[in-house]
């Protein structure tokens, strides 16, 4: 039998306690340590091009980006005429305006048919349900490169080449195999019983996916919009091949592509550049973040 008071035997207990979540600190202090060594070594370029787009290219050239800390706040060395002549001279602003009018229904589109297609693979009894959905999963290992010749033929003959309905076809067709693929993998995890519930209802297969599973089905849907909305937005392949460099058309990384090639020794200009281009990636995936895992994760386990 203890001989231990019961005061006594709550300092123990603490004192276990404490030395326990000590020993655990000291087994995750490596992990974390290098974790945050790699983020660092990840990162220090990035943030110095960033430091280097508000500098003057005479500061750039005499001297290295970290040496503005030495007087942080001596506003003398920061401007935003490299951003200014990135947006107006080099015609970044157009650019800009047109990678959102090819990257928004590009992303629109594809998740709109894929959450469709991924309810009726998963909820819908129709002949060759199997083997359809095994085609689509197959077209995942399929190169995109396969396809660029076909398809230019193809659009040279209805008039679509270097309109943005070609692109945004393309790049529909050639995201759409993921977006089936993640998007039936969390819809078909879904209970049962919902189905169910919603048919003894008398709910229709439509009013089922638009009262039910698209707003149960948001996590994955956001994850999805994430994966292709960067993908789009950092393409250049596919909008060289059916967009073109036309000052009409030009998006943001076609710009700055032949920017490297035009002005490939002004550092100032091109840097602002980069960071012009990154400017909405960031908000889109800082602003849906908190999707980004609970929809990849989703449907990968049933319990």
């Amino acid at each position: 039998m203890s001989t231990l008071n019961p005061s006594q035997r709550t300092v123990a207990e603490s004192e276990g306690t404490a030395a326990a979540n000590f020993r655990r600190f000291l087994r995750r202090t490596p992990v974390q340590i290098t974790l945050i060594f790699l983020v660092f070594i990840w990162t220090l370029p990035t943030f110095g091009l960033f430091v280097s787009s508000f500098r003057s290219a005479d500061a750039i050239q005499t001297s290295g980006w970290w040496t503005v800390f030495a007087n942080p706040f001596d506003f003398t060395q920061w401007s935003l005429q490299n951003y200014v002549d990135v947006i107006t001279a080099d015609a970044m602003g157009t650019a800009f305006l047109n990678s959102l009018l090819v990257t928004i229904p590009a992303t629109v589109i594809p998740i709109t048919i894929a959450a469709f297609a991924a309810y009726a693979f998963a909820w819908m009894k129709f002949p060759g349900r199997d083997l359809m959905f095994g085609i689509v999963v197959g077209l995942l290992v399929v190169p995109l490169q396969m396809a660029f010749i076909p398809m230019l033929r193809v659009y040279r003959e209805i008039g679509l080449n270097g309109t943005f309905l070609g692109v945004w076809l393309a790049h529909t067709g050639f995201g759409l195999p993921l977006a089936v693929f993640l998007l039936h993998n969390y819809i078909a995890s879904l209970p049962r019983e919902i189905i169910e519930s919603a048919s003894i209802d008398g709910a229709s297969h439509f009013t089922t996916f638009t009262r039910l599973i698209l707003p149960l089905s948001v996590p994955a849907i956001a994850a999805f919009t994430i994966f292709q909305f960067l993908w789009v937005w950092n393409d250049l392949l596919v909008a060289l091949v059916f967009l073109g460099t036309g000052p009409d058309v030009t998006i943001v990384t076609s710009r700055l592509s032949e920017m490297v090639g035009s002005r490939g020794q002004d550092w100032h200009v091109l840097t602002a550049g980069a960071f012009v281009t990154m400017i909405l990636p960031l908000v889109v995936f800082f602003g849906l973040q908190r999707y980004f895992v609970r929809g990849l994760m989703a449907g990968s386990v049933k319990g």
